[in-house]
C-alpha cells in the first residue's frame, strides 16, 4: 500500500517492491557460525496508545538476537486481537497464520549474532470494538534459547469512546438557473459523548463550481472542497454554508456529496457521516 519506506536494521534491509518489503540479508560475505544457543528478544508496540473505533491501528515488532550464536530459520508469529482487521504487513514473506487475525514471518535464513530487525503490521479497529485490545507477539527457533522469558511479548491497548459524527444538507432552493450560484448548508452534529475539535467536512460537487463558503474555513483541493469546522461539543451541533456556481451549460441536475469525519476520534456509527443533495437547471 505504499505506507511504509525502507528501513536499515543492523544487517537487515528492508526493499520496497510494489508496495510490499522483502527481507534479505544486507552483507553479501558469510560470517563463520558461531557455536553456542541463541538469545532472541522480541519487543511489542501499539500506536496510537489509545485506539479509536474505525481507525488505524499499527503494531510494531522489534526482534534481536543477542548471540552468541546464530538463530536458526527463525519465525514470528503476531496476533492481533479480532477487533482489529489487518490491512497490510511491511514485509512480503509475512502470511497469515491460521485465522485472519493472525501473521507469520518465517524467515528464509539464519539472523546472525547480534543482528536485528523489524515488521509491521497495520490494522484497522473496528466500530464497536471494546478495549483493552490485546496483541501477543512470539519468536521461535530451530535451536535451544537459555532465555525464552524474552521470547514474547504482549500489548494491551485501550480503546477511547469515539464520537457521532452525522452531516445533512439543505439546498437554498432547489432549482437554479445555468450561470447561477446557489447556496449548501449543510450541518454536522455530534451525538458522540467526547468533543470533536478536528471534523473536517469534504463536499463533491459534480460540475457546479465552487465560489465561497462562511462558518468554516474551506479550500478546493483535488477536485474536493475540504472545510475545518469549530470544535463542537458532545450534543452540540456547527453548520457552514457553501456558494456553488451552476454550470452554463450541461446537465439537467448537479449532485453535491458531503462527508464528515475527524482525523483524531474515531466514530461508531459511520453510517450516517455522509450525505447528498441535487440541484435541478432550470432553463429559461
Amino acid at each position: 500500500m505504499g505506507l511504509f519506506s525502507a528501513g536499515i536494521a543492523a544487517g537487515l534491509v528492508l526493499l520496497v517492491v510494489a508496495g510490499a518489503p522483502a527481507v534479505v540479508n544486507a552483507s553479501a560475505r558469510h560470517s563463520p557460525r558461531l557455536w553456542g544457543g541463541a538469545d532472541l528478544s522480541v519487543r511489542l508496540t501499539a500506536s496510537p496508545r489509545v485506539a479509536q473505533p474505525g481507525q488505524w491501528l499499527s503494531y510494531e515488532v522489534k526482534v534481536r538476537n543477542a548471540g552468541p550464536g546464530d538463530a536458526v530459520l527463525p519465525v514470528l508469529t503476531i496476533r492481533v486481537p479480532d477487533q482489529v482487521d489487518v490491512i497490510a504487513v511491511n514485509v512480503a514473506s509475512c502470511h497469515p497464520g491460521t485465522s485472519k487475525h493472525e501473521v507469520v514471518c518465517p524467515s528464509t535464513t539464519d539472523i546472525q549474532a547480534g543482528d536485528s530487525g523489524a515488521v509491521t503490521v497495520l490494522g484497522v479497529v473496528g466500530t464497536g470494538a471494546r478495549g483493552p485490545l490485546r496483541a501477543t507477539a512470539r519468536l521461535t527457533s530451530e535451536v535451544v534459547d537459555d532465555n525464552e522469558a524474552d521470547n514474547h511479548a504482549e500489548v494491551l491497548t485501550k480503546v477511547g469512546e469515539g464520537a457521532d459524527l452525522a452531516v445533512r444538507l439543505s439546498p437554498a432552493r432547489g432549482i437554479a438557473k445555468p450561470g447561477q450560484r446557489f447556496t449548501v448548508r449543510a450541518s454536522v452534529r455530534n451525538s458522540g459523548p467526547v468533543p470533536v475539535r478536528d471534523a473536517r467536512v469534504y463536499f463533491t460537487e459534480h460540475g457546479a463550481r465552487f465560489v465561497s463558503a462562511s462558518g468554516a474555513r474551506c479550500a478546493k483541493l483535488r477536485g474536493q472542497v475540504g472545510c475545518a469546522l469549530r470544535p463542537i461539543g458532545s450534543g452540540a451541533r456547527g453548520t457552514l454554508s457553501l456558494v456553488f456556481r451552476m454550470p452554463r451549460r450541461g446537465s439537467r441536475e448537479v449532485d453535491t456529496e458531503a462527508t464528515v469525519f475527524s482525523a483524531r476520534v474515531g466514530d461508531r456509527r459511520p453510517a450516517n457521516n455522509q450525505a447528498r443533495m441535487r440541484v435541478s437547471l432550470r432553463h429559461g
